[in-house]
């Protein structure tokens, strides 16, 4: 009979930073869905916030496992879904918080999602044929999610600068009755370029 929390006996040092990356990430979600809820825009600021610590949190772990020479494929997809949470949905959700709720502009996040979602997985089952036979990845193919931290910036600044919901910057266009607004096109170029052939070498 398995004893309580057998598995979690068996997660590394670095296992943990993984998941304080996935907890990071859903506070930021749960940060936007309180600032729906009362318009506070300091919830904005805290979601935003809480994707830079979940960056943090994915830089260490990596480094702690090489550290400990203790890398794992647990890990490897303990990690692959941290980030799905923390830099996929999260922005997602942050980018629907401060304004973009029109269909298309839902269609575009859906796809960002699903385009990071794509990057991970690929990355997962080509990672042995890209570090070409050694112990770590030379390049990636495409950029690499954390990347939409860059998008999370551009909202932060955008609730600092008062540039929310009706304000938003570059407006909005009605194109067969439903909205778009401009500024979730940033959303669709880092989805392509994360699916993108792209070579980008590894630090």
């Amino acid at each position: 009979m398995n004893k309580p929390f057998a598995m979690i006996r068996e997660f590394q040092l670095a296992d943990w930073f993984t998941l304080a990356n996935a907890v990071c990430g859903t506070g930021a979600i749960f940060s936007m869905l309180t600032y729906l809820q009362t318009h506070d825009v300091s919830h904005v600021f805290y979601a935003c916030g809480l994707i830079f610590a979940a960056l943090i949190f994915d830089v260490l772990d990596g480094r702690i496992a090489r550290w400990r020479q203790k890398n794992s494929v647990l890990g490897r997809e303990l990690d692959s879904l941290a980030d799905v949470i923390s830099f996929g949905v999260a922005p997602a959700v942050i980018g629907y918080g401060c304004g973009m709720q029109g269909l298309y502009d839902r269609i575009v996040l859906t796809c960002f999602v699903a385009c990071g979602v794509s990057r991970l997985a690929r990355y997962n089952v080509t990672a042995e044929t890209l570090s070409e036979g050694g112990d770590k990845v030379k390049y990636f193919e495409g950029t690499p999610i954390p990347t939409s931290l860059l998008l999370v910036l551009l909202l932060c600044w955008a609730a600092w600068k008062g540039a929310l919901h009706e304000s938003l910057w570059f407006g909005q266009v009605l194109f067969a009755g439903f909205t778009l607004h401009p500024i979730v096109l940033f959303f669709a170029v880092s989805g392509s370029l994360m699916i993108s052939r792209i070579r980008i070498p590894k630090l």
